[in-house]
């Protein structure tokens, strides 16, 4: 199938030469990523806005790729260059997955940390883990899944998520294993 020449289109308000210049650029790296691009669709627009409001762009690319059609929008950004930036990089990121899911590349998901609830205060709702490193982890009784945390006990081994806190490594999703 023939690609379709790169549209642009804008809406409320005049595109400039050096505007349509730099989606051009950005398109072709698009290309570069997916030879097969059978047709990529730029719409800017300046929605309608009210007097309190400043100029806002909206953003939008529709991308024809063979048994796959992706829709970026992105909207009310006050730069011009900075909204059609983030929708070309949206854009790439999902050129990039569907790509990778045609080849029959698939990304490894990574094991979540593995731990044992080293001590628990059932009354004040939270406890601590130990990681598999042998760090303490804390966690609280809204961490846990699947299981009451009332029907926790020392020792029990349990897989989680860690994210930093501001008082140092806690745990979400709690599961005992």
């Amino acid at each position: 199938m023939a690609r379709i020449p790169l549209q642009i289109t804008s809406r409320n308000f005049e595109l400039t030469g050096e505007i349509e210049s730099f989606i051009q650029k950005k398109s072709e790296i698009l290309d570069k990523f997916h030879r097969d691009m059978m047709s990529c669709r730029v719409l800017l627009q300046v929605p309608h806005r009210n007097r309190s409001s400043g100029l806002v762009y909206n953003a939008r690319i529709d991308l024809a790729l063979p048994g796959k059609d992706i829709v970026i929008r992105r909207e009310a950004h006050e730069d011009l260059h900075r909204a059609i930036n983030l929708a070309f990089d949206a854009a790439l990121k999902r050129v990039q997955a569907y790509a990778r899911r045609k080849r029959g590349e698939v990304k490894r998901h990574e094991e979540p940390p593995r731990g044992r609830v080293a001590s628990l205060f059932p009354e004040a709702g939270y406890g601590f883990l130990v990681s598999a490193d042998g760090r303490d982890v804390y966690f609280h009784r809204n961490s846990v899944l699947n299981e009451r945390f009332e029907d926790m006990e020392v020792g029990m081994e349990v897989v989680f998520v860690e994210e930093q806190s501001l008082r140092g490594p806690q745990a979400s999703s709690v599961r005992t294993k």
